[in-house]
This record gives structure tokens, C-alpha cells and sequence, in this order.
């Protein structure tokens, strides 16, 4: 424990009860955060007058010599008290003891962690989009090709396999737009909040949080600190979006299996058996599926941990901390993944030649039924049906269908008709019944292409938000370093044009 806490309240703390309650391992992610955050409380620390502004030099002085990279004191419980530390060894307690004032551990754990989340949440948004980039590309290359719908994991309706990857892409969309939701509300600044009443020194919370690059502030003090909505709700969106990529992984490994025999993973995705020399086991797939269970039992927990808490801060929550880095990491690199298997993607375009595949075609025989023959379609339901049931108990398939057949089975229902051969050679045709389904949002090659062409729209303009936002913050980050740059040139005042018109 930090020397800095001992001979107050609490005299001294035992070295494993430290080590229990340390966070320091999975601090150093935020140690940039801790330096940037230390940095804009000590100039707004200068402009408010608060320190004298010689001793505001010294501070960003001690503070420029601190990286991102170096490694943090192990006995020390936190990164907060590892950099205050480092601050008093270079300037001393008369200097180094002012850089805590009118801040808390509280307020400044709740901004470095936003602060990173912020950068997270801008790099997954950009896999998404780099996953729905490499599906639109494949699906570009298969407008035509038919693929099997399902429903209850039974050949259902055609479709094509451009269709089926865009029912993803959509998904991918919304995950994606709400991380874009959660961005603006992670990106608020509590610092100022203090412990959790602010501070009776004339601090400027605008200002850090200007400096900081954030788009407001968490006005109440209490609700800074306390509130960890920000987390649960960024790893309830990584949990949908963990469903999103573990349905599309377990259809891949489905349709891959030899069972199926729809579509071949990339062999580079892919391991053999130990044993069995024929195998193509879907181990990247696989991983992945098992990765996303991961996700939903981190939001699961966390949730779990903070529903029983009081307002107020609490260290429970640097138990939550860690789950939310992991569940970004693994979605982020399952997306990853996802975006170089994709292009490498093969569909066995002929497999709908499979004669079970014929039966895909029954709704639109019942469909002519209704439209040529004006049969009631619960009718023609039931005529197809057990025309079908017939075909099945034969050994026969739906390419197999006579008109003889359909007339004989419409009659036990009490329909006299007169089914003509090209009407049913219509009916199973796949193509066609692909190509009439042109209704909005439909699997029509001429309807996919339509979305498609919007798709690639909506990429290039979540592509172009994205990069806004992260140069906003590069933006606010180098703005910050030219202010220091420029106070530790200045003897005694802030130079006029760098100041904040706020401060």
C-alpha cells in the first residue's frame, strides 16, 4: 500500500490484505488515461489559481516524464497512487503533495476508465464495419446463388446466399448502432465530482473536461462516481452483439459440416484430427462460439455485482473493471477474425441440386394454386401438404409432381381442377421463385442488389463517424500537450490564447 495512506485514519495495512485488494494488474491499461487526467487537473489547477503556477510547472514537468509503458509498482495498490508517487519523488512533498488537490481515486477511476472505453468502443465500431464490409463484398459475388432458408432448422423457403449473409449484415448494423449510442454517453466527464461532493476549491470541471476531449460533463457529483450504468450498459451491447456473431458462427459451422454441405470454410481456419485423418474441424469458429458465452456471463456478473450495491463508491466495482476489458477484447478480436475468414468463404453453388431441396419450392406451389386456380390458400396448404406427404412416401421429390397427382389430391378436398404441366414447372422452379419474391427486403437478386448498394452507403458513412470521433479525441489529446508545452515556457501566467473561454 501506498506510504501516502499510512498514519491517518489507518495506520498501517498488511502486505497480503494489500495484495488481495489490489487492482494494480489490470491497471496498466489505464495508466495513459491516469497521466492525461492529472495533466488537465494541474492546468486547470494553474489557470484557477488554485497552485502557484511555478509549482504547476514542476507538476507538468514530473508529469511529461511519466509514459504509458512503464511498469507499475507492485506493492502499490492502484495506478493512481503509483503516479502521485512518482510525482513526489521527482518534486517533492511541498510540490508533489498539491497535485491531489480538489480530485479523489473515485472521480479519476471513473474518467480513466471512460477514457479508455471510449477508444474501445471506436476501434469495434470500425470491425464491425470492416466484418459487414467483407460480407457485402461476398454477397456482392453471389446475387444469384440459391441457397436454403431455414426455420426450425428445416429447409424452408429459397433464397439466395446473398440474401441470407445480408439478414447479418442488418444485425451487425444495429450492434453497431448501439455502441454509437453508448459512445455518447461514456464520453461525460466526472472528474470534479471528487470523492463525491466536488471540492470547496474553485475548480472548473468544464475545463478538464474540455481538455480531456469529452462532450460534457456527469453533472451530479454523486452520480459520477457512483454510477457504473456506463459499463453494464457498453457490455450489455457487447452481449448482443456476442449473440449476433455466435449465431452466424454456428450457422457457418453447420452449413460447413459435411451433413449440410452447403458452404467450405477457408482451410486456413481449420485443424484436422489428432486421430481421424478425414476431419476439418471449425476450431477458429469453434473458439469463437465458446468466446461469446464468455461475454454474456462477464455482463451477467457484473450486473449481478452492482444490483447490490448503495449509491456511492464502492470497490466492488474494480471487480467489474476487468470483465469489461475481456469482453471488449474478445468481441474485437472474434470480429476480427471473422473479417479475414469471410472473404475466403466458399458456397457449393450447386447444392440446391440436392433433391430433398426440391421441396423448398411448396409455398409458391401453393401460391399458384391460389393465384391461377383460385383455390382459398388454407386449401392449397392442405393440398400441397399431403401431395408432398404422397411424394415423400414414394421416394419421390417435388421435381417428381404431376399434374395427374395435384388434380387427385385437390379432389379429396372437393376441388375439380386442371392443373396444366407448365404451372408446375413454374411452381418448383427455384430460380424463379427466388427471382418473383421482389418485394422490399425480399430475396430477389434485383432487391439485394438494391440493399446491398445502401449497405456499402451506410459503411462508408459509419467509417467516416468513426474516424471523426477518434481524430476529435486525437484532436483534444494534442491540443492539451501544446497548452503544456506552452505553460512550462511561461514564467508566471497562462498566455491569453490558450486559455479556455470558460477558465
Amino acid at each position: 500500500m501506498s506510504k501516502l495512506l499510512w498514519g491517518g485514519r489507518i495506520p498501517s495495512v498488511k502486505e497480503d490484505v494489500v495484495k488481495f485488494t489490489s487492482s494494480i494488474k489490470s491497471d496498466q491499461k489505464l495508466l495513459k488515461a491516469v497521466i492525461a487526467i492529472n495533466q488537465a487537473h494541474v492546468i486547470m489547477l494553474m489557470e484557477q489559481k488554485i497552485i502557484h503556477w511555478a509549482e504547476g510547472v514542476k507538476l507538468l514537468q514530473a508529469l511529461n516524464k511519466l509514459t504509458p509503458e512503464m511498469t507499475l509498482d507492485p506493492s502499490l495498490e492502484d495506478v493512481h497512487m503509483v503516479v502521485e508517487e512518482k510525482i513526489l519523488e521527482t518534486c517533492g512533498p511541498e510540490v508533489g503533495g498539491n497535485l491531489h488537490i480538489a480530485k479523489s481515486r473515485n472521480d479519476q477511476v471513473a474518467t480513466a476508465i471512460r477514457m479508455e472505453l471510449r477508444e474501445n468502443l471506436l476501434n469495434i465500431m470500425s470491425r464491425i464495419v470492416e466484418l459487414q464490409e467483407a460480407l457485402i463484398k461476398l454477397a456482392e459475388d453471389h446475387l444469384k446463388t440459391l441457397f436454403p432458408g431455414y426455420t426450425h432448422m428445416q429447409p424452408a423457403q429459397p433464397v439466395t446466399f446473398a440474401h441470407y449473409l445480408l439478414s447479418y449484415i442488418d444485425c451487425f448494423e444495429r450492434d453497431f448502432q448501439r455502441l454509437g449510442e453508448s459512445y455518447a454517453r461514456v464520453n461525460l466527464s466526472p472528474m470534479g465530482a471528487g470523492a463525491l461532493a466536488t471540492s470547496s476549491f474553485p475548480i472548473n470541471r468544464e475545463r478538464v473536461a474540455e481538455l480531456l476531449g469529452f462532450s460534457g460533463l456527469i453533472e451530479n457529483s454523486i452520480d459520477a462516481v457512483s454510477s457504473r450504468d456506463f459499463t453494464l450498459e457498453t457490455m450489455a451491447v457487447l452481449a448482443l452483439t456476442a449473440v449476433d456473431i455466435s449465431r452466424l458462427v454456428e450457422d457457418l459451422i453447420l452449413f460447413g459440416s459435411s451433413d449440410f454441405g452447403l458452404i467450405e470454410l477457408p482451410d486456413d481456419f481449420c485443424s484436422t484430427s489428432s486421430i481421424m485423418p478425414q476431419k476439418k474441424n471449425p476450431d477458429v469458429l469453434e473458439v469463437i462460439r465458446a468466446r461469446m458465452s464468455q461475454v454474456l456471463g462477464n455482463f451477467t456478473t457484473s450486473a449481478a455485482t452492482i444490483k447490490a450495491l448503495p449509491f456511492g463508491y464502492n470497490l466492488d466495482f474494480q471487480e467489474i473493471t476487468p470483465r469489461l476489458w475481456e469482453s471488449l477484447e474478445i468481441v474485437e478480436s472474434s470480429l476480427d477474425m471473422l473479417s479475414k475468414l469471410a472473404p475466403n468463404l466458399k458456397v457449393h453453388e450447386d447444392a440446391l441440386a440436392k433433391p430433398q431441396f426440391s421441396f423448398l419450392a411448396a409455398t409458391e406451389l401453393a401460391n399458384i394454386l391460389v393465384r391461377k386456380y383460385k383455390v382459398p390458400f388454407r386449401s392449397a396448404h392442405k393440398i400441397v401438404g399431403s401431395t408432398v406427404r404422397e411424394l415423400i412416401s414414394k421416394g419421390l421429390t417435388l421435381n417428381n409432381v404431376t399434374p395427374e397427382l395435384v388434380n387427385r389430391v385437390a379432389g379429396s378436398f372437393g376441388f375439380a381442377l386442371n392443373v396444366k404441366t407448365e404451372d408446375l414447372r413454374e411452381a418448383v422452379d427455384l430460380q424463379k421463385i427466388v427471382e418473383s419474391h421482389d418485394v422490399v427486403g425480399g430475396p430477389s437478386p434485383s432487391e439485394v442488389a438494391r440493399m446491398l448498394k445502401i449497405r456499402k452507403e451506410q459503411s462508408l458513412l459509419a467509417k467516416s463517424e468513426v474516424a471523426k470521433r477518434k481524430l476529435e479525441l486525437e484532436k483534444a489529446y494534442e491540443q492539451m500537450q501544446s497548452i503544456i508545452k506552452s505553460y512550462l515556457t511561461s514564467s508566471n501566467s497562462a498566455p491569453q490564447a490558450l486559455k479556455s473561454p470558460k477558465s
